[in-house]
């Protein structure tokens, strides 16, 4: 594995996308997910340029954070999170799975008096083996999430169905984007940026054609364990 080159084709074929749909590049971030791959990689992509790293474990994320050499380094936490976990979560990290009130009354006494960025996770694709809240569930907790300041919401993560069915894949990406639209329009958040963040390896190209501002891309880049 040559990890620059990986990079490097990753960065021009998310450019790639983004022109052939009439975006700007610079409007889409990639999150380099290194999960279960040596916090050494993570130093040497950091090192090529890369700032956003993304784990799917807490545990996992505060080991690579207290290890890593390279700075600056933004973590993102795309795991579900578990609330005897939310302990090891750091203000520092951006957390994408926020998806139920337990979890956010958890999170707003961990960061009583400090402010935690967050995206709220939504079950886009219907599949029951998926975290997230449902979309018909979404507004109820906004109203829960709203209501604590220490959390600021940037927007809303998604994961699509693992086909090969374009459509089928699209479609979760433009229902997450209708709900960003909705969210944003009742103005509950006042740090909401609308932040979609969608797409994989595999289904990137489809998310930025449907607005993803943030892409969670590890296999492509660091190859699979």
């Amino acid at each position: 594995m040559n990890l620059k080159d990986n990079y490097q084709h990753t960065l021009a074929e998310i450019a790639d996308a983004c022109t052939r749909c009439g975006r700007n590049p610079a409007d889409v971030h990639l999150i380099a997910v290194s999960k279960t791959h040596p916090v050494t990689l993570v130093d040497e992509l950091a090192k090529l340029g890369q700032i956003d790293f993304g784990e799917n474990r807490i545990a996992e994320l505060a080991e690579k954070r207290a290890q890593l050499q390279s700075k600056p380094v933004q973590w993102h936490l795309i795991g579900q999170l578990q609330t005897n976990k939310v302990k090891l979560l750091d203000a520092d990290t951006i957390l994408h799975s926020l998806d139920r009130v337990s979890l956010s009354e958890k999170l707003a006494q961990r960061f009583a008096g400090e402010s935690l960025r967050c995206l709220i996770q939504v079950n886009c694709s219907g599949e029951a083996n998926k975290s997230g809240v449902l979309p018909e569930a979404l507004p109820e907790l906004c109203d829960h999430v709203a209501k604590h300041n220490e959390l600021h919401v940037l927007g809303l993560m998604t994961m699509a169905e693992n086909t090969e069915d374009e459509n089928t894949v699209r479609r979760s990406f433009t229902l997450l984007r209708s709900l960003s639209e909705k969210v944003s329009a009742q103005k509950i958040f006042p740090q909401y940026a609308g932040w979609l963040s969608m797409g994989m390896s595999g289904d990137f190209r489809l998310a930025i054609a449907e607005g993803a501002t943030h892409v969670r891309i590890g296999s492509a880049i660091f190859g699979h364990r």
